[in-house]
């Protein structure tokens, strides 16, 4: 790495595009194979911290307030304590004066979905697009090869809207990596579940990457429309977009016999690919690009760069939005990566939104530790909803309802089980109600968000999410 290194220590102010991505690349190279030293990433995140620093100081209407008085040259990596937070609320007030540069200087625009505040802009120049790619291409290229070998299979791609970036990056990647790749939206009028399903059967389409929700909503239109669950091609989800438990994951496995699940991506429409997916079930920190801390989400304090918190993240690529200590909301949980790990960084778990933390009976719970419970060891679940109200002498009480596969699984057992989990985890009465048809808000997912999807608290009246959840969870109906 002597020449990477050399080159590293150049100034990165002032680089035009082909010397960055020159520089960029020999970090990635290093990075993924195994080559670049602690050193040398050392190097790369002070001196891209640096950059971006200035970058947006100097073009980013917002930072330049927002930073002002801070002595930039003197921010480190490991203490980036000088700078204030980036909030949601400033990106939504904000808005253009967030970028750094004019939108017409990106490659392309995409823009937030806005189901629980105003849509924001996020376009993407070509530093993003090709730093946030690299990391999906690596990820996917070892991934593929475990499970297909050197053939590359055809790819079907299950998208949220045309405003996302989801489209463009895995039409990209999967170009690089000479894969065949068909965009099948069931959720569009035009599309439908049912000629996504014949898309899938006539096209041998072997991958679908989807969000976790849509596994389970193409199984139950499979069922609706006569597929045999157990013939079909696809052997394996990629999923994104929400919550992904290892429970949630072995279910899907027992509901399409011959496929198995795996995460694709963590990441965001503002901060681009934050981690990226291996054939363990695990996610890895795109390392080169960014700098993490995790922090109390109620108060703030910092708690360091592993364990479990509110993830927030400075971006080391100079592009057209990056984002200073940028508060996620997400909780997670960072860890060094095992000895022998398919991909380098560290390991990124998402437990769920902080906003979707619910209090029931005496817990406390994070999305991830209700979906643990209701799934675990449960065997051909269709879809599931929470339902939490209070009896009549003010106690909380849990209903689940389930629609399990017929024949997979023993409903009056299954019903039990999970009962006397939620119990367990948190002093609540519970009980489970197996249905054939759930509410159609439980498909809409990563749309808007997993607790609204998948839980409806009759405590207290709807949030925002929720009521946005119920308007437009006829446009996920899985049979038109």
């Amino acid at each position: 790495m002597t020449t990477a290194l050399q080159v590293l220590r150049a100034p990165a102010r002032g680089r035009d595009l082909d010397d960055f991505l020159a520089v960029y690349r020999n970090v990635s190279r290093g990075f993924y194979d195994g080559t670049l030293t602690d050193a040398a990433l050392a190097d790369w995140r002070q001196d891209q911290l640096t950059t971006v620093l200035h970058h947006v100081t100097e073009r980013s209407p917002f930072y330049r307030c927002h930073l002002a008085g801070v002595d930039i040259d003197a921010v480190t990596p490991d203490d980036l304590s000088a700078l204030p937070f980036t909030t949601k609320d400033d990106l939504r007030r904000e808005m253009y004066d967030v970028l750094s540069g004019r939108v017409g200087e990106a490659s392309i625009y995409y823009e937030t979905n806005g189901t629980t505040g105003a849509s924001t802009p996020c376009p993407r120049g070509p530093r993003d697009i090709a730093t946030s790619n690299a990391a999906v291409e690596e990820a996917w290229r070892r991934l593929l090869r475990s499970h297909f070998g050197d053939r590359m299979p055809v790819v079907g791609l299950m998208g949220p809207s045309e405003l996302y970036a989801f489209g463009d990056v895995f039409s990209a990647v999967t170009a690089s990596l000479d894969a065949c790749h068909v965009k099948i939206w069931p959720e569009s009028p035009r599309v439908g579940f049912k000629k996504a399903l014949r898309l899938i059967e006539e096209l041998n389409v072997e991958v679908v990457v989807c969000a976790p929700a849509l596994c389970l909503s193409l199984a139950k239109a499979a069922l609706h429309y006569g597929y045999d669950l157990a013939r079909s091609p696809v052997k394996l989800f990629l999923v994104l977009g929400e919550i992904c438990t290892p429970q949630f994951a072995a279910n899907v496995s027992t509901v399409w016999p011959q496929a198995v699940v795996r995460p694709a991506l963590y990441g965001s429409q503002e901060a681009l690919c934050i981690a990226t997916g291996a054939d363990d079930g695990r996610l890895h920190l795109s390392a080169p690009n960014y700098l993490t801390e995790l922090i109390d989400p109620d108060t703030g304090a910092v708690l360091g760069d592993s364990g479990e918190g509110e993830l927030v993240l400075t971006m080391l690529v100079d592009g057209i939005k990056p984002l200073i200590r940028y508060r996620t909301g997400d909780l997670v949980r960072l860890t060094p990566a095992p000895a022998g790990a398919p991909l380098p960084g560290p390991v990124v778990e998402v437990v769920g939104r902080v906003a979707d933390r619910i209090a029931v009976g005496r817990a406390r719970l994070h999305p991830g530790q209700l979906e643990a419970a209701v799934l675990d060891q449960v065997r051909g679940c269709l879809g599931y909803q929470v339902v939490i109200d209070h009896t009549s002498d003010g106690d909380d009480e849990i209903t689940v309802r389930m629609d399990l596969l017929p024949g997979v699984a023993d409903p009056d057992a299954t019903a039990d089980a999970v009962a006397e989990r939620l119990r367990a985890l948190t002093g609540a009465r519970a009980r489970v109600v197996i249905e054939t048809e759930l509410d159609p808000v439980t498909h809409t997912g990563s749309f808007v968000s997993w607790k609204a999807a998948r839980v409806l608290d009759l405590r207290s009246t709807p949030d925002s999410a929720a009521v946005t959840a119920q308007r437009v969870a006829h446009r996920y109906a899985i049979t038109t």
